[in-house]
């Protein structure tokens, strides 16, 4: 309404434009002036209406917001007690399965105990039938021991009868006298008691009737050489008869031509000669016997030379160099084995490396020889004395590994010659067979030492089983026989061997010359030429098969005797 009154005067104004000019414009001030004031008073109303409608705006969003909050508490009461049921079943679950299982390891236990107390029972019988076996066995070897021990003495004696026999087959005094019977019935019960004692040696044991049979054969050759002396005395006493009457007609003679005689001297009575007993030695060469107190002497300054070292007790820095040294020495020969192929070039070159001066990695820290004064000699003998002990045990056990152990430590004593004596030394000590050598009991000498110099290992005052010294002796032998025909590949061959076949056709000749002692000296020969009985066959020929047929013809019935 208020626009139609402004058009009203805007056509009146146009229309008195020209007649009025002066009112006009007082009336278009005040037109202006309202119209800015009807603009003001709308842009006021308007500002109003825009705040109330924030007002409400915000109200609602208010509200809204705590309506949301309200809903969003309920929300979260009832996922709180949601997960409170679920864990409180969780828990009640857990409780319910531990319980359970509980009850089901309370079960396992009672059945365990039940059941180890079965055990308990059956391992107790075990042990008690074991101990009952063991005391049975224990009895049948010593009556076996003992029914052995009898045989070997019914043996001594009857070859000791037997020998009275032999010097009278052609008896001196009584030429006619034909002993030869008696001779060959005594070889024979010889032959048989020999036999059955090798027989009942391969089964174990001998029995009663073995020493009954051997008993029997006892009294037949006592017979034998009691009947054979019947029989020479008789033959004497007709023989003396017959000789004093040829005395007595020779006597009348005599006389007759005793003046003829006096002129001429009487012949000189000659002696029978020095007879020289044809055998075996008992006692090793003078040479082999200083060459083998040479090497003792060597190992014995060696000792002395890395005295402190050998005592370190109470000096901590020593004592840990001493056992760097000794597991860098050890432990690579440890390494050596039938089965070690590869390994052995690695191990051969830790070995020289330490004995060269060079450093070698030992669990982890650098040792070296120089690490004191003293090293290397301890080195050697540490070193020399592993291989000796890995030879009576690996080898005893695996003969095959004789081989790969002797390459090594032949190429160690080509280029450290000390380590090859010293190694000499220790095995003539553990082995003295295989110098070769039979110590004899020094007056003095406790029965324990003797053995112990003899070869023997005694524990507790106990000496240990043949059965495994031989064992021992048996790993030595096969060790030495293959250092001497084999040489490290790698190394220089344009020298001698620092220890070759020489040495070993030398050790078998004097092992042929010695008596054979039992059990001994037939194995130690086998391993020996087993080992090394080809290289020295390719390497003395018809010499090497003479021995051969020597020990074939001559000193196994030799050794049948004795043994």
């Amino acid at each position: 309404m208020l626009t139609m009154q402004e058009n009203d005067h805007l056509s009146v104004l146009e229309i008195n434009q020209e007649v009025v000019p002066a009112v006009l414009s007082s009336k278009v001030a005040k037109v202006e002036g309202c119209i800015r004031m009807y603009e003001e008073i709308h842009r006021l109303k308007a500002k109003e209406r825009l705040r109330q409608r924030q007002e409400e705006q915000e109200q609602m969003v208010r509200a809204a917001y705590a309506q949301a909050s309200e809903q969003l508490k309920r929300f979260d009461e009832l996922r709180e007690l949601k997960r409170h049921q679920e864990f409180q079943e969780l828990q009640e679950v857990m409780e319910k399965s531990s319980k359970e299982a509980q009850g089901q390891q309370e079960k396992l236990k009672e059945e365990h105990r039940h059941r180890a107390k079965i055990l308990n029972l059956k391992l107790r019988e075990a042990e008690q039938q074991r101990q009952r076996q063991e005391e049975l066995e224990r009895l049948r070897k010593e009556e076996g021991q003992e029914r052995l021990r009898r045989l070997y003495s019914i043996q001594e004696e009857l070859l000791q009868l037997n020998q009275q026999i032999d010097p009278n087959y052609r008896h001196k005094d009584l030429p006619r006298i034909d002993l030869s019977a008696y001779s060959n019935r005594g070889n024979q019960l010889c032959g048989l008691v020999s036999g059955l004692i090798r027989t009942t040696s391969e089964r174990g044991f001998p029995s009663q009737a073995d020493v009954a049979s051997t008993e029997r054969a006892l009294q037949e050759m006592r017979g034998l050489i009691s009947s054979m002396q019947q029989e020479i005395t008789a033959a004497l006493e007709e023989k003396k008869r017959k000789d004093e009457e040829e005395k007595k007609q020779k006597q009348k003679e005599l006389e007759k031509k005793e003046q003829m005689k006096s002129q001429t001297p009487a012949p000189a009575q000659q002696s029978g000669g020095k007879q020289q007993k044809e055998g075996l030695q008992l006692k090793t060469e003078e040479s082999i016997m200083q060459w083998y107190q040479q090497l003792q002497d060597a190992a014995e300054q060696c000792v002395a030379a890395f005295s402190e070292i050998g005592n370190c007790k109470g000096n901590t820095e020593v004592k840990k160099i001493k056992t760097n040294l000794q597991k860098a020495a050890t432990i690579p020969v440890s390494q050596i084995s039938s089965i070690s192929g590869s390994k052995l070039r690695e191990v051969f070159d830790k070995i020289n490396n330490l004995l060269s001066g060079k450093p070698v990695q030992t669990e982890g820290q650098a040792v070296s020889v120089t690490q004191h004064p003293q090293g290397l000699e301890f080195v050697c003998y540490k070193l020399a004395e592993k291989f000796v002990k890995h030879g009576e045990g690996e080898v005893s056990f695996h003969h095959d590994s004789a081989f790969p152990i002797a390459v090594v430590l032949s190429g160690i004593w080509e280029l450290h010659p000390r380590v090859g004596d010293i190694f000499l030394a220790h095995l003539h000590k553990k082995c003295p067979y295989a110098v070769p050598f039979y110590p004899a009991r020094k007056e003095g000498t406790s029965m324990e030492e003797y053995q112990r110099i003899l070869g023997y290992e005694i524990h507790d005052s106990k000496v240990e089983e043949q059965d495994h010294f031989l064992k021992r002796m048996s790993g030595m032998i096969r060790l030495y026989a293959a250092i001497i025909q084999l040489r490290w590949p790698y190394g220089n061959k344009q020298g001698a061997h620092p220890h070759g076949l020489s040495y070993g056709w030398r050790w078998l000749a004097q092992m042929l010359n010695l008596e054979p002692l039992a059990d001994v000296t037939a194995m130690l020969l086998l391993d020996f030429l087993e080992v090394c009985g080809n290289a020295l066959m390719k390497q003395y020929g018809i010499q090497f098969w003479k021995t051969m047929f020597f020990i074939q013809k001559s000193y196994i019935p030799r050794y049948d005797i004795w043994g």
